[in-house]
């Protein structure tokens, strides 16, 4: 067994909290390449040395704490939403150094730890550990561009000083993230720990409907060419059309609307938005997409509207390597026996980047009522705790 220190681990957790610390509660407001997310990565460079392992910031702004030779590698992310709570990343990553940590103190087995950069979605989805995977190039994640108009390249030019070279995929022998679960199953069940079977796949398509710009009194409703009725249209019809393919754990999402020109007295010429689906089989995702294009042509055949589809993210299911699902299920009944689960994520973590290039394992931790993405965010201490050991049990058996 791997000898962590739960009250150091939390110690740390709390520090690290306090980088972006925001809103109500245990908010914080930590987005990646902001002044907050440099100095908790500065930080956790410092903890890394004084850990007496070897700090490692790539280019992108990943950081490691690297161990001797070949190692297992445990972490997460820490940057946050731009509105987040205190564990979503942040967990994985002091579970990662924690484990690392005791691990050496103990003379080993050789563990190593990461925060990656900008899995929130700054400049996309996941973007700095599918860098460090060999998934995306450098020179294509550099011209991703956020909200404000600025390029990753740009953003990332603040940690300079900080940058070393890259560290290398094969150096390692897999991969375990921890992480909140961010939904009720656990929470509403009383189990402590759920071991992750796979990652859903995720498609995303930004619709724009064209219609007529006009006068909002004069322009009488059967002349009308409005844009935003067939978004609302779509938004009705969606469900039903989608009831004979989707399962219980299918979820589709309308996210972010932009309406043009936005005005009370003017008849919506043009409006912008994402649709977004999930799902753990890649042939359901498929009938999905065809589902939507078909459905929008026909409210723009029947409203005068015309259409632009441009797809936004293609993420396939990812399944977890079966030997580290076994590691994670022993150490989870000999920690919690009969409190954890088998369970599918339907979020994305920084794991489907690392699955298709090295073993990987995840495990989730209660998030209390469901809540994440939200100052509200939060687990009891005790269960965080109790995850830590039954991550420390699986590294010990794999490493």
């Amino acid at each position: 067994m791997i000898p962590v220190d739960p009250d150091r681990f939390l110690a740390d957790l709390h520090r690290l909290r306090e980088f972006g610390a925001a809103g109500v509660g245990k908010g914080v407001m930590r987005p990646a390449y902001g002044e907050a997310d440099i100095e908790a990565r500065e930080w956790l460079v410092s903890r890394i040395e004084q850990a007496g392992l070897i700090p490692r910031v790539d280019p992108m702004g990943n950081v490691f704490g690297l161990a001797e030779g070949r190692s297992l590698l445990v972490g997460s992310h820490s940057d946050t939403q731009p509105e987040g709570g205190w564990l979503d990343g942040a967990l994985g990553v002091i579970a990662g150094l924690e484990i690392a940590r005791a691990a050496r103190e103990a003379g080993g087995p050789p563990v190593s730890m990461v925060s990656f950069q900008d899995e929130e979605g700054r400049f996309g989805a996941v973007t700095c550990s599918a860098v460090f995977s060999g998934l995306l190039s450098r020179e294509e994640a550099d011209r991703n561009v956020d909200a404000d108009g600025i390029t990753l390249a740009e953003a990332r030019a603040a940690m300079a000083d900080m940058s070393g070279g890259y560290v290398d995929p094969a150096w390692f022998s897999g991969f375990m993230e921890m992480h909140i679960e961010q939904g009720l199953t656990l929470d509403e069940a009383g189990e402590a720990v759920g071991v992750v079977t796979d990652i859903v796949g995720s498609r995303m398509l930004e619709v724009t409907l064209r219609g007529r710009q006009n006068h909002a009194g004069t322009t009488l409703m059967h002349q009308r060419r409005d844009a935003f009725q067939g978004l609302a249209a779509f938004c009705v019809a969606l469900n039903g059309r989608l009831e004979e393919i989707v399962t219980p754990r299918t979820v589709w999402t309308i996210g972010r609307v932009q309406l043009h020109p936005n005005a009370p007295s003017i008849v919506p010429g043009e409006v912008r938005f994402t649709v977004q689906w999930r799902d753990s089989d890649a042939d359901r995702l498929d009938r999905i997409e065809q589902s939507v294009r078909g459905l929008l042509d026909e409210i723009c055949a029947g409203r005068g509207l015309e259409s632009e589809l441009k797809p936004l993210g293609d993420l396939s299911p990812v399944p977890m390597d079966g030997r580290f699902r076994m590691a994670l299920a022993a150490a989870a009944e000999e920690e919690v026996p009969g409190r954890w689960r088998d369970m599918p994520s339907g979020a994305l973590h920084d794991a489907s980047n690392l699955a298709p290039v090295l073993p990987t394992g995840m495990l989730f931790v209660p998030s209390i009522g469901g809540i994440s993405h939200d100052f509200a965010e939060d687990t009891e201490e005790a269960d965080l705790v109790l995850g830590l050991k039954v991550l420390a049990g699986a590294v010990a058996r794999i490493a």
